[in-house]
Protein backbone atom coordinates (compact mmCIF):
# COMPACT_ATOMS: atom_id res chain seq x y z
CA UNK A 1 0.00 0.00 0.00
CA UNK A 2 1.31 3.28 -1.51
CA UNK A 3 1.45 5.58 2.01
CA UNK A 4 1.19 8.95 0.31
CA UNK A 5 -0.68 8.92 -2.83
CA UNK A 6 0.46 11.14 -6.03
CA UNK A 7 -1.29 13.21 -8.44
CA UNK A 8 -3.46 11.62 -10.36
CA UNK A 9 -5.94 11.79 -13.56
CA UNK A 10 -8.81 9.74 -14.27
CA UNK A 11 -8.73 8.99 -18.30
CA UNK A 12 -11.57 7.22 -19.74
CA UNK A 13 -12.50 5.83 -16.25
CA UNK A 14 -8.88 4.48 -15.09
CA UNK A 15 -6.44 6.59 -12.43
CA UNK A 16 -3.33 7.11 -14.10
CA UNK A 17 -0.50 8.65 -11.22
CA UNK A 18 1.65 11.39 -12.01
CA UNK A 19 4.55 9.34 -11.03
CA UNK A 20 7.95 9.64 -13.32
CA UNK A 21 10.83 6.90 -13.46
CA UNK A 22 13.06 7.76 -10.47
CA UNK A 23 10.26 8.64 -8.29
CA UNK A 24 8.54 5.09 -9.40
CA UNK A 25 11.54 3.40 -8.54
CA UNK A 26 12.27 5.04 -5.09
CA UNK A 27 8.70 4.09 -3.85
CA UNK A 28 9.72 0.14 -5.01
CA UNK A 29 12.42 0.04 -3.49
CA UNK A 30 10.65 1.64 -0.34
CA UNK A 31 8.12 -0.97 -0.37
CA UNK A 32 10.35 -3.94 -0.70
CA UNK A 33 12.50 -3.31 2.25
CA UNK A 34 9.64 -2.27 4.16
CA UNK A 35 7.56 -5.23 3.15
CA UNK A 36 4.83 -3.26 2.22
CA UNK A 37 2.91 -5.00 -0.15
CA UNK A 38 2.28 -2.66 -3.31
CA UNK A 39 0.55 -3.51 -6.56
CA UNK A 40 2.13 -1.73 -9.75
CA UNK A 41 0.85 -1.22 -13.33
CA UNK A 42 2.08 0.26 -15.87
CA UNK A 43 -1.31 1.27 -18.17
CA UNK A 44 -1.29 1.25 -21.65
CA UNK A 45 -3.68 2.23 -24.13
CA UNK A 46 -4.85 -0.98 -25.00
CA UNK A 47 -5.20 -1.53 -21.43
CA UNK A 48 -7.52 1.59 -20.58
CA UNK A 49 -10.12 0.58 -23.34
CA UNK A 50 -9.94 -3.13 -21.74
CA UNK A 51 -10.80 -1.77 -18.53
CA UNK A 52 -13.79 0.10 -20.01
CA UNK A 53 -15.56 -3.45 -21.19
CA UNK A 54 -14.09 -5.79 -18.55
CA UNK A 55 -15.46 -5.17 -15.37
CA UNK A 56 -13.53 -7.54 -13.20
CA UNK A 57 -9.91 -5.72 -14.64
CA UNK A 58 -11.29 -1.97 -14.20
CA UNK A 59 -12.04 -3.54 -10.66
CA UNK A 60 -8.50 -4.79 -10.15
CA UNK A 61 -6.67 -2.06 -11.13
CA UNK A 62 -8.47 0.52 -9.14
CA UNK A 63 -7.11 -1.35 -6.62
CA UNK A 64 -3.23 -0.93 -7.70
CA UNK A 65 -1.20 1.30 -5.30
CA UNK A 66 0.40 2.52 -8.10
CA UNK A 67 -0.68 3.48 -11.96
CA UNK A 68 2.04 4.31 -14.23
CA UNK A 69 1.77 5.84 -17.70
CA UNK A 70 3.20 3.59 -20.13
CA UNK A 71 2.17 4.75 -23.34
CA UNK A 72 1.87 8.35 -25.67
CA UNK A 73 -2.05 8.02 -25.90
CA UNK A 74 -2.51 7.94 -22.31
CA UNK A 75 -0.02 11.58 -22.06
CA UNK A 76 -1.22 13.00 -24.75
CA UNK A 77 -4.94 12.45 -23.09
CA UNK A 78 -3.34 14.27 -19.96
CA UNK A 79 -2.15 17.09 -21.66
CA UNK A 80 -5.31 17.60 -23.85
CA UNK A 81 -6.81 18.20 -20.54
CA UNK A 82 -3.66 20.33 -18.84
CA UNK A 83 -3.03 16.96 -16.81
CA UNK A 84 -0.20 16.06 -14.06
CA UNK A 85 1.35 13.36 -16.14
CA UNK A 86 4.73 14.49 -17.58
CA UNK A 87 6.51 11.14 -18.95
CA UNK A 88 5.90 7.83 -19.78
CA UNK A 89 7.39 4.60 -17.43
CA UNK A 90 7.00 1.21 -18.58
CA UNK A 91 7.64 -2.50 -17.23
CA UNK A 92 11.10 -2.40 -19.17
CA UNK A 93 12.00 1.20 -17.53
CA UNK A 94 11.62 -0.11 -14.32
CA UNK A 95 12.72 -4.06 -14.61
CA UNK A 96 16.85 -2.27 -15.53
CA UNK A 97 17.01 0.22 -12.64
CA UNK A 98 15.62 -2.39 -10.31
CA UNK A 99 18.27 -4.71 -11.38
CA UNK A 100 20.56 -1.81 -11.16
CA UNK A 101 19.61 -1.24 -7.29
CA UNK A 102 19.56 -5.08 -6.82
CA UNK A 103 23.31 -5.00 -7.92
CA UNK A 104 24.60 -2.09 -5.66
CA UNK A 105 22.14 -2.16 -2.02
CA UNK A 106 21.35 -6.15 -2.28
CA UNK A 107 17.77 -5.55 -0.83
CA UNK A 108 15.68 -5.60 -3.81
CA UNK A 109 15.46 -9.57 -4.92
CA UNK A 110 13.94 -10.38 -8.11
CA UNK A 111 11.44 -12.80 -9.32
CA UNK A 112 11.53 -13.28 -13.13
CA UNK A 113 7.31 -14.55 -13.93
CA UNK A 114 6.29 -15.19 -17.64
CA UNK A 115 6.84 -15.29 -20.79
CA UNK A 116 7.64 -18.79 -23.24
CA UNK A 117 9.79 -21.74 -21.66
CA UNK A 118 13.38 -20.20 -21.29
CA UNK A 119 12.67 -16.62 -21.73
CA UNK A 120 12.71 -15.79 -18.42
CA UNK A 121 15.88 -17.65 -17.80
CA UNK A 122 17.35 -15.50 -20.41
CA UNK A 123 16.28 -12.30 -19.74
CA UNK A 124 17.48 -13.05 -15.53
CA UNK A 125 20.59 -14.09 -17.69
CA UNK A 126 21.23 -10.88 -19.44
CA UNK A 127 20.84 -9.00 -15.97
CA UNK A 128 23.06 -10.73 -14.68
CA UNK A 129 25.50 -9.89 -17.25
CA UNK A 130 24.28 -6.00 -17.28
CA UNK A 131 24.72 -5.91 -13.57
CA UNK A 132 26.63 -8.17 -11.75
CA UNK A 133 25.91 -9.25 -8.45
CA UNK A 134 21.92 -8.24 -9.28
CA UNK A 135 20.02 -10.88 -6.84
CA UNK A 136 17.47 -12.65 -8.90
CA UNK A 137 15.57 -14.77 -6.37
CA UNK A 138 13.97 -17.61 -9.25
CA UNK A 139 12.40 -17.59 -13.09
CA UNK A 140 9.41 -19.25 -14.03
CA UNK A 141 7.97 -19.37 -17.45
CA UNK A 142 4.19 -18.32 -18.05
CA UNK A 143 2.91 -21.31 -19.22
CA UNK A 144 1.00 -22.69 -16.33
CA UNK A 145 -2.72 -24.03 -16.15
CA UNK A 146 -4.61 -22.36 -13.61
CA UNK A 147 -4.67 -25.56 -11.30
CA UNK A 148 -0.95 -24.75 -10.46
CA UNK A 149 -1.12 -21.00 -9.69
CA UNK A 150 -1.10 -22.23 -6.16
CA UNK A 151 1.73 -23.98 -6.35
CA UNK A 152 3.32 -21.37 -8.36
CA UNK A 153 2.98 -19.03 -5.96
CA UNK A 154 4.00 -21.10 -2.98
CA UNK A 155 7.52 -21.90 -5.01
CA UNK A 156 7.89 -17.95 -5.50
CA UNK A 157 7.25 -18.06 -1.55
CA UNK A 158 10.27 -20.26 -1.13
CA UNK A 159 12.66 -18.10 -2.61
CA UNK A 160 12.46 -15.02 -0.78
CA UNK A 161 11.75 -12.62 -3.31
CA UNK A 162 10.33 -9.73 -2.96
CA UNK A 163 9.54 -8.08 -6.00
CA UNK A 164 7.73 -10.21 -8.31
CA UNK A 165 8.07 -9.04 -12.10
CA UNK A 166 5.03 -10.93 -13.69
CA UNK A 167 5.55 -10.68 -17.65
CA UNK A 168 1.93 -13.07 -18.39
CA UNK A 169 0.38 -9.77 -20.62
CA UNK A 170 -2.76 -7.82 -19.54
CA UNK A 171 -4.95 -8.11 -17.92
CA UNK A 172 -4.09 -12.21 -16.72
CA UNK A 173 -0.92 -10.33 -15.29
CA UNK A 174 -2.93 -8.03 -13.17
CA UNK A 175 -5.76 -10.12 -12.31
CA UNK A 176 -3.11 -12.95 -11.00
CA UNK A 177 -1.06 -10.27 -9.34
CA UNK A 178 -4.28 -9.25 -7.34
CA UNK A 179 -5.25 -12.78 -6.33
CA UNK A 180 -1.39 -14.20 -5.61
CA UNK A 181 0.64 -11.36 -4.42
CA UNK A 182 0.37 -12.19 -0.56
CA UNK A 183 0.88 -15.58 -1.23
CA UNK A 184 3.96 -15.14 -3.16
CA UNK A 185 5.48 -13.40 0.06
CA UNK A 186 6.71 -10.77 -2.23
CA UNK A 187 6.01 -6.92 -1.15
CA UNK A 188 5.80 -5.39 -4.67
CA UNK A 189 4.26 -6.94 -7.72
CA UNK A 190 4.88 -5.34 -11.28
CA UNK A 191 3.24 -6.11 -14.27
CA UNK A 192 5.88 -6.03 -17.13
CA UNK A 193 4.18 -7.20 -19.96
CA UNK A 194 6.47 -8.43 -22.43
CA UNK A 195 9.63 -6.77 -21.35
CA UNK A 196 11.35 -9.99 -20.86
CA UNK A 197 11.14 -10.90 -24.36
CA UNK A 198 13.19 -7.23 -25.19
CA UNK A 199 15.50 -8.01 -22.32
CA UNK A 200 16.03 -11.42 -23.53
CA UNK A 201 16.78 -10.05 -27.31
CA UNK A 202 14.00 -12.52 -29.08
CA UNK A 203 12.16 -8.98 -29.95
CA UNK A 204 13.51 -5.44 -30.51
CA UNK A 205 12.27 -2.84 -28.66
CA UNK A 206 11.55 0.44 -30.94
CA UNK A 207 14.16 2.75 -31.76
CA UNK A 208 14.43 6.16 -29.20
CA UNK A 209 13.59 8.46 -31.98
CA UNK A 210 10.25 6.26 -32.62
CA UNK A 211 9.58 6.12 -29.13
CA UNK A 212 9.57 10.27 -29.05
CA UNK A 213 7.33 10.31 -31.83
CA UNK A 214 4.85 7.72 -30.37
CA UNK A 215 5.42 5.33 -33.00
CA UNK A 216 6.14 2.32 -30.60
CA UNK A 217 2.90 0.42 -31.64
CA UNK A 218 3.65 0.59 -35.39
CA UNK A 219 7.23 -0.65 -34.35
CA UNK A 220 5.60 -3.34 -32.44
CA UNK A 221 2.79 -3.79 -35.13
CA UNK A 222 5.43 -4.54 -37.81
CA UNK A 223 7.32 -7.01 -35.71
CA UNK A 224 3.77 -8.81 -34.70
CA UNK A 225 1.05 -8.20 -37.42
CA UNK A 226 -1.41 -10.73 -35.68
CA UNK A 227 -1.48 -7.50 -33.09
CA UNK A 228 -3.41 -5.48 -35.30
CA UNK A 229 -6.83 -6.44 -34.03
CA UNK A 230 -5.78 -5.40 -30.58
CA UNK A 231 -4.56 -2.26 -32.30
CA UNK A 232 -7.69 -0.86 -32.98
CA UNK A 233 -8.16 0.14 -29.35
CA UNK A 234 -5.66 3.09 -30.24
CA UNK A 235 -8.17 5.14 -32.87
CA UNK A 236 -11.11 3.96 -30.46
CA UNK A 237 -9.01 5.26 -27.52
CA UNK A 238 -8.29 8.87 -29.39
CA UNK A 239 -11.49 9.42 -30.27
CA UNK A 240 -12.84 8.65 -26.50
CA UNK A 241 -10.70 10.49 -25.00
CA UNK A 242 -10.62 13.82 -27.31
CA UNK A 243 -14.46 13.61 -26.78
CA UNK A 244 -13.97 13.50 -22.53
CA UNK A 245 -11.33 16.06 -22.90
CA UNK A 246 -14.05 18.54 -24.30
CA UNK A 247 -16.65 17.46 -22.23
CA UNK A 248 -14.95 18.36 -19.40
CA UNK A 249 -14.29 21.66 -20.85
CA UNK A 250 -17.69 22.09 -21.46
CA UNK A 251 -18.31 21.23 -17.88
CA UNK A 252 -16.10 23.48 -16.21
CA UNK A 253 -17.18 26.60 -18.55
CA UNK A 254 -20.83 26.00 -17.07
Amino acid sequence: MIADRPPSIDILGARVDAVGGEEAIARIVDAARAGRSTLVVTLGVEMVMEARRNAAFRAAIARFDLALCDTIGILLASRLRAGPLRERVTGIDLIQPLARHSAERGDVRLYLLGGAPGIADRAAAVLAAQFPGVRIAGVRDGYFPIEENDAVATSIATSGANVLLAGLGSPKQELWLETYLRATGCAVGIGVGGSFDVIAGTKRRAPRFMQRLGLEWFFRLVQEPSRWRRQLALPQFALAATVEAFSRKGTMKR
